[in-house]
């Protein structure tokens, strides 16, 4: 299947200073370092963190001695996309999880997930994108309310169905409501595991997850090809990507 024979759908938000991103670090900024007028090119140097906008984070991102961006195989960025489209419920309830029987339902409908297929939640929070507020879920009352994974299907889909990246529309793998626990005597990274059990999972399985994906409405729940083209950064533990979804007979 090659581009020819392909719709190509373009899963990735154009980003730039003051667009939504985690509210634990500073967003991108940018200046001039080349001008056409000056120089006779023009250069723009960006600082930005590796977690922005539609971006890879690695095992490493939250695993001691787990793997970096440049040490994902090729074979790991050009995968079965496989979406699960939870729109309608997230639309009633933001904080909705997607869970094991969430799978299996989609099963019945389409049959068993593939092997070493990209899984994708689909709840439409990115037609929020760029509102900062919007896109964490802030509600009126001071609550944050988004959809995420639950460990359980984490494991199921990496358990049961060998699942090798997985993808989201939301700022975090975990839900607004996050799961913590005393942290009592505990270091940063088991802290860390405790606020964000789902995403810790994820690098735990040694597997690679993207986030803030968009426009997942407009692929199919099975059929189309993801490519995630993500910059080979030598040690870096997260890095903004391009990702395209490849839709055959369009």
């Amino acid at each position: 299947m090659g581009p020819e024979t392909s719709r190509i759908v373009d899963l990735t938000h154009a980003f730039g200073p003051g667009v939504a991103g985690s509210e634990e670090f500073a967003g991108e900024r940018r200046e001039q370092a080349l001008s056409l007028r000056r120089d006779g090119f023009d250069l723009q140097r960006h600082s930005l963190p590796g977690a922005w906008a539609t971006h890879v984070d690695a095992p490493a991102h939250m695993r001691a001695g787990g793997r970096t961006v440049d040490q994902l195989r090729p074979d790991e960025l050009v995968l079965p996309l496989v979406v699960i489209d939870l729109s309608a419920e997230v639309a009633r309830d933001p904080g909705t999880c997607l869970d094991v029987p969430h799978i299996l339902d989609w099963e019945q409908r389409y049959g068993r997930v593939p092997r070493n297929a990209f899984v994708a939640f689909r709840s439409d929070w990115s037609h929020r994108w760029p509102s900062q507020d919007a896109m964490r879920g802030c509600e009126p009352d001071g609550r944050v309310r988004s959809p995420g994974w639950t460990v359980a299907a984490i494991d199921f889909l990496v358990g049961q169905r060998d699942t090798t990246a997985f993808g989201h529309e939301t700022i975090d793998t975990d839900p607004g409501h996050r799961v913590t626990s005393d942290a009592d005597g505990s270091n940063a990274e088991e802290i860390a595991a405790r606020q964000h059990p789902a995403e810790a999972r994820i690098f735990a399985h040694d597997r690679y997850q993207v986030e803030m994906l968009a426009a997942l409405s407009e692929v199919p729940p099975l059929g189309a090809t993801v490519v995630v083209g993500v910059g080979k950064a030598r040690g870096a533990t997260a890095f903004p990507a391009r990702v395209l979804a490849l839709v055959p007979g369009a």
